[in-house]
């Protein structure tokens, strides 16, 4: 079948295709067909397109993404081939059964009914032509009192997450916390800073944000300059925390005590946000009401706790006093503070009490809300 060369390529699949993986579409509907070439042309994609479903056999396993029409759903079926991610049922009836019978045999991650799920599918053919794949882990960190050292436990964490061969981008939403990038150590590299992402609509490059942000010891930070902004617009947040889940593998968000609307939102991509609450009395009082706020937007909240305590209190005694989960109890670390006004950021050390909590709760995390799918 001919395609003006208005169109995108769309490449017969044969033994002799050795060009990186493209997006495979199989379908025999020339209309169907038409839309996706549209959308792929869109995103700048190009597609392989498979009329016969036999011939898909050799790619299924190969290719970032799989788009299956519904008329040829049920030859697909019987193919009995093995179940994978990234396969989408394109439907033309959202109220005919039987479309969303062949999704659930076929394993489908979703069904989509054009022309409502187009921008969706345009967005994942995007993310296919940039290499991406990812919906990061994303973790909030929020002090329960100010000075708590929510930011220095988000850095520890990035970095620690960082060594460990993890792709991390490490977000300072909180305007009044001085920058991350002074934590880290980068208050001196260029790159973009919120205040130049602050018109930020519509869809980002993953690849092109990492690429633009200021990075030290292996991962990408997001922080404030020390100018007068001091608020986001919520859809420019969204669309650059939307690229950055796209581009690695952990978010490690810095939040404000006091969440304004764009903050808020994040805390709801938050698979868990951690609280830190020094071990003091008038730090539990602080924290109570931070954590009557912020169990209201976030689905996982874990305490994590700071010693020594004057007045006896361990870990175990503030996370039930605030009636929160204990993520872990840090130890006093003598020679945090030195090392932090020398540029030195936390968690690059091999042995202490930050670094190992660090270790332990990126642990958990990865454990709880990233299982392994057998």
């Amino acid at each position: 079948m001919s395609r003006t060369v208005t169109r995108p390529r769309r490449w017969p699949i044969g033994p002799a295709d050795v060009s990186p993986p493209r997006p495979l579409v199989v379908t025999r509907d020339e209309d169907l067909l038409d839309d996706l070439l549209r959308l792929a042309a869109a995103a700048s994609v190009e597609l392989e397109v498979a009329g016969q479903p036999e011939s898909a056999r050799s790619r299924w396993s190969q290719v970032p993404l799989l788009v299956i029409g519904d008329d040829v759903a049920d030859e697909v079926t019987v193919m009995s081939l093995p179940r994978r991610p990234g396969v989408l049922l394109i439907g033309t009836d959202r109220d005919n059964a039987d479309v969303w019978r062949r999704g659930v045999v076929l394993g489908v991650e979703q069904v989509l009914f054009f022309p409502d799920d187009e921008p969706w599918l345009a967005g994942r053919f995007a993310d296919a032509a940039e290499g991406v794949s990812g919906d990061a882990l994303v973790v909030g960190v929020m002090g329960g009192r100010g000075g708590a050292g929510a930011s220095v436990l988000a850095t520890g964490l990035a970095v620690t997450a960082s060594r460990s061969g993890l792709a991390v981008v490490l977000a300072d939403l909180d305007p009044l916390g001085g920058g991350l990038d002074l934590v880290l150590g980068a208050e001196h590299v260029t790159g973009l800073r919120w205040p130049d992402l602050a018109d930020s609509k519509g869809r980002l490059g993953a690849r092109a944000l990492q690429s633009e942000l200021p990075g030290r010891h292996g991962l990408a930070v997001l922080s404030w300059d020390r100018g007068d902004l001091l608020s986001l617009p919520p859809d420019a947040a969204d669309a650059v925390l939307a690229a950055a889940r796209r581009g690695c593998d952990l978010v490690v968000l810095d939040l404000p005590r006091w969440p304004d609307p764009a903050a808020e939102h994040a805390i709801g991509l938050c698979a868990s946000v951690l609280l830190v609450v020094p071990a003091e009395v008038r730090a539990v009082a602080a924290a109570t009401r931070v954590a009557a706020g912020l169990t209201t937007l976030a689905a996982d909240v874990r305490v994590v706790t700071r010693g020594p305590s004057i007045s006896g209190l361990n870990g175990a005694d503030v996370a039930m006093a605030l009636g929160l989960p204990l993520g872990a109890h840090l130890e006093a670390e003598p020679r945090l503070s030195t090392q932090l006004d020398r540029g030195e950021p936390p968690g690059l050390e091999d042995k202490g009490p930050l670094v190992q909590g660090c270790s332990r709760l990126l642990e958990a995390l990865l454990r709880d809300h990233r299982p392994v799918v057998a």
